[in-house]
């Protein structure tokens, strides 16, 4: 799909999704990508995982293969959590560079990383009770409760450098969660046209 002939690379934004795990990230951006499909703005990034692909949408690729294209460079950023590696391709660079709005669910540690590359950071921190957490953790079967009770303490201190945060606390139904959540993308859109004009 094209990119509108007004696009700019000044349009280009980051949108960094964040958050502990059983927020719901993923939910949300399923749900955002669905509404906004057919808008040129927004490219919805689609992670490397070195992990086989499960209820998470994502390309997956072995640890050795996926530090060899590391040491390639052919990742726009790339970080290691819960003994795993995650990278988002390096392709994203070109959509940057068109003047695109790239959404992505990256740990908070890599932020300050991204603000290097360039381009305006907008940082979607989405979250929720600790109790609501556990329980979205453990619906997905995946974690033993050691591990559930470890992700939830799990607390990081968030350096977001000049990017702009956005607080979504989704707590309650799926909509009314990707409702706040396509709002802030939304927002993020109407500010970079604006500052293009």
């Amino acid at each position: 799909m094209s990119v509108p002939s007004s696009a700019s690379p000044e349009q280009a934004r980051l949108i960094l999704v964040v958050g502990p795990s059983g927020a719901g990230k993923d939910a949300l951006i399923e749900r955002a990508r669905l509404a906004l499909t057919g808008d040129p703005r927004f490219v919805f990034a689609r992670r490397i995982v070195t992990r086989p692909p499960a209820a998470e949408d994502h390309d997956t690729l072995d640890e050795q293969a996926f530090a060899e294209a590391e040491a390639r460079g052919s990742w726009l950023l790339s970080w290691r959590a819960h003994g795993l590696c995650y990278a988002l391709p390096g392709s994203l660079r070109d959509e940057l560079a068109q003047g695109r709005i790239v959404i992505a669910n990256v740990s908070r540690g890599v932020i300050v990383e991204a603000e290097a590359l360039g381009v305006p950071v907008t940082v979607l921190h989405v979250f929720a009770d600790p109790a609501i957490l556990a329980a979205r953790i453990g619906a997905r079967g995946r974690e033993s409760a050691a591990e559930i009770r470890m992700r939830v303490s799990r607390a990081q201190a968030m350096n977001i450098g000049t990017a702009r945060l956005v607080e979504i606390r989704n707590e309650g139904s799926l909509d009314h969660g990707a409702a706040l959540f396509i709002q802030a993308i939304k927002q993020v859109a109407e500010r970079a046209g604006a500052h293009a004009e």
